[in-house]
């Protein structure tokens, strides 16, 4: 397990806290890209039904408790809004219809408002999503209450039939119509978004599975060509053991030598020792990272030493795959010195970190070639450094300078 220090380093490692574009405060740190856009979506629909409710009750009311009893329904329908944008629908919907079906019975039977038609069809919408194994009785159920509601008062109460056809043939259709739409924008962006993160997800793990792909193809190369010519080479050992015994024993002595290497790259290999390209490595990360929708920035503060850019092309490899593995970033920086190299990336999530085995592997390793491998997380974000001191060469040619 990696160790997590409670703050970001500012000195003694040689890495500093990023600035710039990473110096944000509160809640905004760490939301993703995704939760913004579902609460805008939400912020949106939440002021559109409300701003369409006061106007209905603006125009249709002609008492304090008409006015009441249209806002007790509007009331009722943002509440179900705002539970469904919070997965806690199933538990309101059903309540809050209840309210707006009390208010559209006192609405049609006292005072003939047709516009009460806008609370019944908002949280019927969020009942109608959230309840989909019920939706045709929902449906079916909430058009024949209406309707009786109205027969009721043409029975009850009478009144001009042109009067009322007009109210529940046009007015409430129309009205339960925009609560439709403007409840079906909240589901319809929500599923949207859903969607994009998860084949935001794929992508990470297919840009994985990538990476474990050209780690077999890099094993099939080193092992593939070696073991046929072994094939081979034993088979020659086998015809001239007894015509030609000096030329089979030098045919086993290349076979000998052969397997040797394929083991030392092998194992090179398995502990990410084969020389790295670094320029590579980060090209490789920046196209892994625009794959899965993540802003990645590369900033260089000087000439990478050739001693180090191997090492620090392993730290930025595994630093990669984590961040796709184990994070939601919405934003990478990668800062490239001259011994050493720093990656800070936001969207962890809260709790403990994840192991990761691959930078405890690597950081023996760089404190072997007398680095410091550094695994730090705070606010939302992570930062992986690791700093070798810089070699005298570099140093004399940056202080000629």
């Amino acid at each position: 397990m990696d160790t997590i220090s409670p703050r970001l380093p500012t000195s003694g490692s040689g890495v500093q806290q990023p600035e710039g574009e990473w110096a944000m405060d509160g809640d905004d740190a760490g939301e993703e890209p995704h939760g913004q856009l579902r609460t805008l979506n939400h912020s949106f629909v939440t002021a559109s039904l409300v701003a369409v409710g006061a106007l209905l009750v603006a125009q249709n009311s002609e008492s304090w408790w008409e006015a009441v009893l249209l806002a007790s329904g509007t009331a009722a329908a943002l509440v179900a809004v705002s539970q469904w944008a919070a997965d806690r629908a199933p538990r309101a919907a059903l309540p809050c219809l209840a309210v707006t079906a009390t208010v559209w019975i006192f609405a049609v039977l006292v005072s003939n408002i047709a516009a009460a038609s806008y609370g019944l069809a908002a949280t019927t919408t969020v009942a109608y999503h959230q309840l989909p194994q019920h939706r045709a009785k929902l449906v079916a159920g909430t058009v024949a209450f209406a309707a009786s509601v109205v027969v009721a008062r043409a029975v009850l109460v009478g009144g001009d039939i042109g009067n009322l056809l007009v109210q529940y043939l046009v007015v409430a259709p129309g009205t339960a119509s925009a609560a439709v739409v403007l409840t079906g924008l909240n589901q319809l962006v929500s599923r949207l978004t859903a969607q994009v993160e998860e084949a935001r997800e794929r992508d990470a793990e297919l840009a994985v599975v990538r990476e474990r792909v050209r780690f077999a193809s890099d094993l099939h190369d080193i092992q593939g060509h070696t073991l046929h010519v072994v094939k081979l080479k034993a088979a020659l050992a086998q015809k001239l053991v007894h015509s030609d015994a000096g030329r089979a024993e030098e045919e086993l002595r290349e076979i000998h030598a052969l397997v040797g290497d394929t083991l030392t790259r092998t194992k090179e290999l398995a502990h990410a020792q084969r020389r790295l390209n670094l320029s590579a490595e980060l090209e490789n990360a920046k196209n892994l990272f625009t794959a899965a929708e993540i802003d990645v920035t590369v900033e260089r503060r000087g000439e990478v030493d050739s001693g180090v850019g191997e090492l620090l092309g392993q730290v930025l490899r595994e630093t990669t795959t984590n961040i796709l593995r184990h994070a939601q970033a919405g934003q990478v920086r990668i800062t490239l010195s001259g011994s050493g190299i720093e990656i800070v990336n936001d969207g962890v999530r809260e709790g403990s970190p994840p192991e990761l085995r691959g930078l405890s592997a690597l950081r023996d390793r760089v404190a072997g070639d007398g680095g410091v491998l550094t695994v730090e997380q705070e606010d939302g974000r992570f930062l992986t450094a690791a700093e070798f001191p810089r070699t005298e060469a570099v140093a004399t040619r940056k202080d000629d300078r």
